[in-house]
């Protein structure tokens, strides 16, 4: 018993002592790996710096200061393994990444893919951060772009997190890539008003707006000689071409246009509709040949209608026919 606890202590002694032997390089590893730590979050920052201003640079610079980082810190940690453990080389620990590589990329294949295709819209620079997008059924502003996935912030308050791969093989509306947007919407007028003159008035409107530009000009169209009105297309630009901008304008757009129209006489309708009744009490009815739909044409005679001897006579006729069903169908209960 005495011999395997002297065994141990002398095992526990060694590892300790080799411990302290260690101590120095372990001492000096951290501090390395600390200093490129360092050095790799000052390298980020000056990329970001030298690129903040530089519209088509920007995304760039974000990926280029994070891969310079990621570079940065990885160097510093093969360093400090070196000199915490002297045997150790880095051409080993490459050669079991490479062997490992592929049952890694199955693994995570949708992290791998969803990474470059991070890259490549940072790279290609599709959108940027603060634009509008629309990506399917979400639309809003994207907040952040990093590399396995993009968030956006919803006008309502939301935050969606897409992954760049969706992002890379979808269609994406950027509604902020330019710097103005052109507006519409259809104004509906009566048939027996002037058109030249309804559009003049809409074209005086839309000038009287403070948000519409003048240059683009806005334009007014007819588009459609509707149901139960005559249909105008209305067409703005506004600049900057964010929703609120949007928004707000439209609200001032149509309120000048219904009190322009409107203080000029201009009839703005609504939809009708027009319901024919078949007349039922005609002596036709029945007969499709001869049997009218809606009102008189003015060509021919117009039916006569049923005399009451005869609609009476009718009814007691059907009223028969009711009844003999109805008792034959008892003879057959009762048999």
């Amino acid at each position: 018993m005495k011999a395997e606890i002297s065994a141990a202590w002398d095992k526990v002694q060694s590892m300790i002592n080799g411990f302290i032997v260690l101590l120095p390089n372990i001492v000096l590893g951290l501090i390395v790996f600390i200093f490129f730590f360092f050095i790799a979050g000052r390298i980020k920052a000056l990329v970001k710096r030298v690129t903040r201003n530089r519209r088509y640079a920007g995304n760039l610079g974000l990926v280029l200061g994070r891969l310079a980082k990621g570079v940065t810190i990885l160097i510093g940690l093969f360093i400090a393994l070196s000199i915490v453990i002297p045997s150790f080389k880095v051409s080993d620990l490459v050669q079991l990444l490479g062997i490992s590589g592929v049952a890694i990329g199955f693994a995570f294949r949708d992290i791998l893919q969803n990474f470059l295709a991070g890259i490549l819209i940072l790279l290609t620079e599709p959108f940027q951060i603060d634009d509008q997008i629309v990506f399917k059924s979400f639309e809003g502003t994207v907040e952040n772009i990093e590399t396995r996935a993009t968030t956006i912030r919803t006008y309502d308050g939301r935050r969606i997190v897409i992954p760049n791969s969706e992002l890379f093989i979808n269609s994406v509306t950027v509604n902020t890539a330019f710097d103005n947007r052109r507006l519409e919407y259809d104004v509906g007028i009566g048939y027996g008003d002037d058109i030249d003159l309804a559009k003049q008035l809409m074209l005086d409107a839309m000038l009287s707006v403070d948000e519409v530009l003048k240059d683009p000009a806005p334009d007014v169209l007819a588009m459609e000689l509707a149901g139960s009105s005559v249909n105008i297309r209305v067409r703005w630009w506004v600049n900057p071409p964010r929703r609120a901008d949007n928004l707000i304008s439209r609200d001032k757009v149509i309120t000048a246009i219904k009190k322009k129209l409107v203080a000029n006489g201009i009839d703005l309708p609504f939809p009708t509709q027009q319901i024919l009744f078949h007349d039922q009490t005609e002596e036709t009815d029945g007969n499709r040949s001869r049997q009218r739909e809606g009102w008189p044409s003015g060509k021919g005679e117009v039916p006569k209608p049923r005399s009451i001897s005869s609609s009476l006579r009718l009814l007691a006729q059907k009223q028969d026919d009711g009844n003999s069903k109805v008792d034959s169908a008892k003879v057959d209960n009762e048999t």
